[in-house]
């Protein structure tokens, strides 16, 4: 019987764990070309490893990814700012899928208060 030795082992990983990352938190999955839209946060889920709201515009609704917790406060964000009901303008890079109407968020609008999610990325 073969056995793999740790130094394999810990090869194979280091190999494995940045794909599986890059494929969640990554950017290739979207368009990369940026869209607004201004809805009404309809539901929240906060937290790691990023907040998800769902916002109605118009007559759908969006999926749109915010930041993780620390980017959320980084930005001057607080959990209460995502309450239900909040009229919000998001913009960022939508899926490649037109039909998943989902959004990766860049920056987001509050009561005419702008939040940089991703500075870098302007």
């Amino acid at each position: 019987m073969k056995t793999l030795s740790l130094a394999r082992v810990c090869a194979l990983l280091a190999l494995l764990l940045p794909l599986s990352v890059l494929a969640h938190h990554g950017w290739s999955w979207t368009t990369g070309g940026n869209i607004q839209l201004t809805g009404v946060i309809v539901e929240t889920k906060l937290g790691n490893p990023h907040g998800i709201l769902v916002i109605g515009v118009n007559d759908e609704r969006w999926t749109v990814e915010v930041g993780q917790p620390w980017r959320n406060e980084r930005a001057g964000l607080e959990n209460d700012d995502f309450a239900p009901g909040t009229e919000i303008k998001v913009e960022g890079e939508p899926s490649a899928d037109v039909e998943e109407r989902l959004l990766k968020v860049e920056r987001l609008w509050i009561d005419g208060n702008k939040y940089e999610l991703y500075p870098q990325r302007n």
